[in-house]
């Protein structure tokens, strides 16, 4: 099968197309043939051993797919050859057969384009888990959303509409808060030409907003805290700048606000159970057009330095696709 490799770390130009044998599922796995794979950020630094977590060498970046049922291993029920499916690898997806825990893979309405599904579970996974188990976002609440034109910023945006909340979205130019908008953004805070503390006491009437989705990290951080509210949350999502940030911890006591971290593949491997109900309710979204309406950018699988660049550089708006299949 063909497979994009990982064989030395570095960034996307030391990666290759390469052919290698086809894996078998063994017992409670089963092997999908990949359709579409998506990258996110983590892919970038997984490439350069800078992710937490390492995979042995060679492997393939792509932590998430949508494909069909290629083969079963034994113990596995539930799907069948064939039937098209959603799933999450945490990374050698960008191959054209992926092996992964029968447990990761959720069976896909025929309805639900592969594209779109592929989309799905990390960054909208991701984004509900830290907005209703970690960040509890009532409806009627305020939600900020940095990097909100993202893979994860904008399912951030999509889905704290959909839970009611009156969405801010920031972002680093006019174009990506537009797109916000179009997705259910009510205001929007450019950050490149705008101060962003003042931004949200503004908009918040000086009340201060009661939760900060933060995927970016660096120099936002600490000023969308200073605009939490009383017993707002924080949710630490990532740090897509680069930059782990340094708070003042007087600031937590003197908001009474708390800083909550997401971190969702640990969430998957604690909760199999919780992660599989919150994939079914993000499919459901999906399948009737309310969350993941923004078209992915799709690259074929031999434009995959593209497809990196693009998150890299930060010009990706919405999610990455490769096109394997």
């Amino acid at each position: 099968m063909k497979a994009l490799l990982c064989e030395t770390l570095g960034g996307a130009g030391a990666l290759k197309i390469a052919e290698i044998a086809a894996p078998a599922p063994g017992k409670e796995e089963v092997a999908v043939r990949v359709a579409f794979a998506a990258l996110n950020f983590f892919d970038t630094l997984i490439i350069q051993g800078k992710y937490q977590f390492k995979p042995a060498l060679p492997f393939s970046p792509a932590g998430e797919f949508g494909g069909r049922i290629h083969a079963l291993g034994e113990g596995v029920d539930g799907v069948a050859v064939g039937e098209p499916v959603l799933g999450y690898s945490g990374h050698s997806a960008a191959r054209e057969i992926v092996v992964c825990p029968a447990k990761r893979v959720i069976a896909s309405p025929s309805s639900l384009p592969l594209e779109t599904a592929a989309c799905l579970p990390i960054a909208y996974g991701t984004t509900l888990h830290a907005l209703t188990q970690r960040g509890e976002l009532k409806s009627g609440e305020t939600l900020v959303v940095l990097g909100a034109s993202g893979g994860v910023g904008l399912a951030a945006v999509e889905i704290g509409a959909l839970l009611g909340a009156r969405v801010i979205a920031c972002a680093s130019s006019d174009e990506k808060l537009a797109l916000a908008k179009r997705c259910g953004a009510q205001e929007g805070v450019n950050y490149a030409t705008q101060d962003l503390r003042s931004e949200l006491k503004r908009l918040s009437g000086g009340r201060g907003v009661d939760v900060v989705y933060d995927p970016v990290g660096g120099t936002l951080t600490e000023p969308a805290l200073r605009s939490l509210a009383w017993k707002g949350r924080l949710l630490v999502i990532g740090f897509a700048s680069g930059e782990i940030p340094k708070l003042p911890m007087n600031l937590a006591l003197l908001k009474g606000c708390d800083i909550r971290g997401v971190f969702w593949t640990e969430f998957v491997n604690r909760e199999p159970d919780l992660y599989r109900a919150d994939m079914r309710r993000l499919i459901a979204w999906a399948a009737a057009g309310r969350i993941a309406r923004h078209r992915p950018t799709i690259y074929p699988l031999e434009n995959f330095q593209d497809a990196f660049a693009a998150i890299a550089e930060r010009r990706a708006l919405g999610k990455v696709l490769l096109k394997v299949a």
